[in-house]
């Protein structure tokens, strides 16, 4: 899968694409992703890419005629899902995630400031539009990585063990169930009985249970897309 970025800042990218497992899964060649500066497409002879907005008012918008070359430059095939991180987008969740990770190319673009000339909206560059959440950023460089990494994770050999993804939170409507490691006790917690047992039924049907009790205590809005089922309940 392919990863195009365009963001004023390609310097903010460099760490995070060389760590873990965004940067095993590079270095194996499961994932390709290239960083681009906004800047390269400014006309302005100091590479400016950024004007006052009209009507007055603070901050500053990213001009229409870099973003818009930028979007355009990024030819190929297959074409590539164009994605704006905006608050004004939709917001994220594991069906988007799973829905853009089907995708062969995704290009991000990063906004920035106060935003983008509404016109590169108006010329239809943008496939999608997506939120990471109801708060403010400085810009989409933090979503796109974050972006980056959820659909990664579906991404077949970025994560060694598949069965891990599929238990996650959100994949299935559920948060995910407690988990516990060495030592067996810790200042007076002992690990849950069943998880010794070596009984993988009673194992799953405790931690199916569990997940439940989690979501049903801190996000209830999950059960309405998916009722409780038989065998869930502990």
């Amino acid at each position: 899968m392919r990863f195009e970025i365009l963001t004023l800042f390609p310097g903010y990218f460099r760490s995070a694409l060389e760590e873990s497992l965004l940067g095993r899964a590079l270095a194996a060649g499961r994932l390709e992703i290239a960083v681009t500066d906004l800047r390269q497409f400014s006309r302005d002879r100091h590479r400016k890419a950024d004007d006052e907005p009209f009507g007055g008012g603070p901050g500053m918008v990213l001009t229409a005629p870099v973003v818009a070359e930028a979007i355009e430059a990024c030819r190929g095939k297959p074409p590539a899902w164009r994605v704006l991180l905006s608050p004004d987008g939709v917001r994220l969740d594991q069906a988007t995630v799973e829905r853009l990770a089907g995708r062969e190319r995704l290009l991000l673009v990063c906004g920035r400031y106060e935003g983008i000339d509404e016109r590169v909206r108006e010329l239809g560059l943008f496939d999608e539009e997506i939120s990471i959440g109801d708060f403010v950023l400085s810009g989409g460089e933090a979503a796109a990585l974050v972006l980056i990494e959820a659909i990664s994770r579906r991404v077949p050999g970025v994560v060694g063990k598949a069965e891990s993804v599929e238990r996650e939170s959100f994949v299935r409507d559920r948060l995910d169930y407690p988990h516990y490691t060495r030592p067996r006790e810790y200042r007076g917690l002992a690990v849950p009985e069943v998880l010794l047992s070596g009984d993988h039924a009673a194992i799953e049907k405790w931690r199916r249970a569990r997940a439940l009790e989690r979501t049903r205590a801190r996000r209830p809005d999950l059960l309405l897309r998916r009722p409780a089922e038989p065998g869930e309940e502990g």
